[in-house]
């Protein structure tokens, strides 16, 4: 548990570090840069992955529908005490002296702005999932908080439920959305982020998972436990990477079959998915990082327009109440919500916080890479605050003006059939109640598009730089080859299982990578604490 002494900023070349690990190979005219033996067993497992849900796909069904409700029902409890350790955690750092050592050194000062760096933050808070879920889960906690059996066995309710009192349900189902998409998933992100970004920035470490824990193992992490955390980072990733293309599909599916009567059959869904990542896969070959760039930054704009048109046509004032009861009552049953034991709530905590947790989990390589790469000179106290609480912001925002629409539709104005919709039709049936009908659902399909495109893309990079040991600049096969099996396995799970299946992988991913963030969090501080003591030494 040794931390490196007298290392300077600038990173050594990743070869410096692992050179004896990578292989560089030529078939034909295809070049691998390999780092043996990550690349090779995440790939193979993945490939067999496939083959063998494609060949017994009624096993794979049966498999994937009880590996989840195994996991949440019987680790339900870790998912969540976990998650309050990686935000405890956080405050912890805020409020020690830890929090007073930057990124980069000393004198290193951030690449970016605050503005731009707001941006960022907000733009890696957006994505497929608060589009698929912006209206359908607050809609599905106060149908179940609202209805007569709310807090009886078998109800999925959020802490009992508040039956028969509309608005203390509306209340209640706020309050539980808001804690799926706050503080405890960005507390997730920046244990991966701050790890990443102190290693690469204070270590001169290659940009890949196993660095953020050589404060933890030293020089052992070249070795096999470094290889055993990348493939596990990988693994992770992709189940989580194909479960967000998986319900982007669903979503994107069934607005074009709500605008246009395309249908939505298992068939229109894996051609949708192999058209949009034949996209991400032609970005990757014609290097159009730019022009991926600035689609992701009018996704932006457009996310911005849509959440402003709704909060304006909707209701506003309500909205914005909503928006400070619905923060207010989060803050008021966060204790509960967070409570991993002695709960009575089971189906709404196994069924949707455990897999949420998992998700979030799965999801921190790509998101905390991201973040990593942009906060280059923040000081670690800043790094966490702003971090944790502006995307916090902006994701209850937006659940706020979009559940609250939703909720106030059905609630007041009696428009069940938001209710009664399915899960990835909601936001476009909310969007037909209010004027431009035709307009705002067609923003709503391409932003799901667009941010699925650029999903894979960078999602195939990071998985990439992960498989190549740290490089950012592998061989373009190896990129393409993540891309086009990020799509495969989405649609694999979408064939084996559905929806299940595929918040079954992100959950069996999820599980043993959270083992690894919690080691994470160890290695973290003693790497701080190190950095802390050199420099009141120096």
């Amino acid at each position: 548990m040794t931390e490196p002494t007298g290392r300077n900023m600038t990173p050594p070349s990743v070869e410096h570090e692992i050179g004896e690990d990578n292989i560089e190979i030529q078939i034909g005219p295809v070049p691998l840069d390999i780092h043996n033996p990550v690349f090779i067993i995440a790939a193979a497992s993945i490939i067999i992955f496939v083959i063998i849900t494609l060949v017994f796909p009624v096993v794979s069904t049966e498999l994937f529908g009880g590996l989840r409700t195994w996991l949440t029902a019987n680790f339900d409890w870790f998912f969540l005490l976990a998650g309050n350790i990686f935000v405890l955690f956080g405050i912890f750092l805020v409020l020690t002296p830890l929090g007073r050592i930057r990124l980069g050194g000393p004198d290193a000062r951030p690449d970016f702005g605050y503005a731009a760096w707001f941006a960022m933050l907000f733009a890696a808070g957006m994505g497929i999932g608060l589009m698929f879920f912006g209206v359908a889960e607050p809609v599905d906690h106060f149908i179940a908080a609202v209805a007569e059996d709310a807090g009886t066995a078998g109800s999925w309710a959020p802490l009992g439920g508040a039956a028969g009192d509309p608005e203390a349900a509306a209340r209640l189902a706020m309050a539980a959305t808001i804690y799926h998409w706050a503080l405890h998933p960005w507390a997730t992100y920046s244990v991966v982020a701050l790890a990443l970004a102190f290693a690469a920035y204070n270590r001169g470490l290659p940009l890949s998972m196993r660095s953020g824990f050589y404060p933890f193992f030293g020089n052992r992490v070249w070795g096999p436990i470094g290889h055993v955390i990348d493939v596990t980072a990988v693994f992770a990733t992709l189940f989580g990477l194909a479960t967000s293309l998986g319900l982007g599909a669903e979503q994107a599916a069934a607005g074009l079959d709500f605008l246009f009567g395309t249908g939505q059959d298992d068939g229109f869904k894996v051609a949708l998915i192999f058209a949009i990542t034949a996209v991400a896969t032609t970005s990757v070959v014609l290097g159009v990082d730019k022009g991926v760039r600035r689609a992701s930054e009018i996704n932006m704009v457009l996310a911005v327009l849509l959440l402003l048109f709704v909060l304006f046509a909707g209701p506003t004032k309500a909205l914005l109440g909503d928006f400070v009861s619905g923060l207010t009552a989060y803050i008021t049953e966060l204790p509960a919500l967070s409570n991993p034991f002695g709960r009575e709530d089971d189906n709404f905590r196994e069924g949707w916080t455990s897999f949420y947790w998992a998700w979030w989990i799965s999801w921190s390589p790509f998101v905390g890479m991201f973040i990593a790469r942009v906060s280059r000179g923040r000081t670690v106290r800043e790094f966490i605050t702003c971090v944790i609480l502006i995307p916090s912001i902006v994701c209850t925002l937006w659940m706020s003006v979009f559940g609250g629409a939703a909720i106030h539709a059905i609630s007041v104005e009696g428009l069940d059939a938001i209710a009664d919709a399915a899960t990835e039709l909601r936001l476009f049936m909310l969007l037909s109640e209010m004027p431009l009908a035709g307009i705002t659902s067609f923003i709503g399909i391409v932003l799901v598009i667009v941010f699925f495109v650029t999903s894979s893309d960078s999602g195939s990079l990071v998985i990439d730089t992960i498989t190549a040991g740290g490089k950012t600049d592998g061989p373009m096969p190896q990129r393409i080859f993540w891309c086009l099996f990020e799509g495969l396995v989405a649609v694999v799970l979408l064939l084996g299982g559905g929806l299940a299946a595929l918040q079954a992988m992100a959950v069996a991913t999820g599980f043993p990578f959270a083992m690894l963030l919690l080691l994470l969090c160890v290695a973290i501080y003693i790497g701080l604490r190190n950095d802390l003591r050199q420099q009141a030494a120096a």
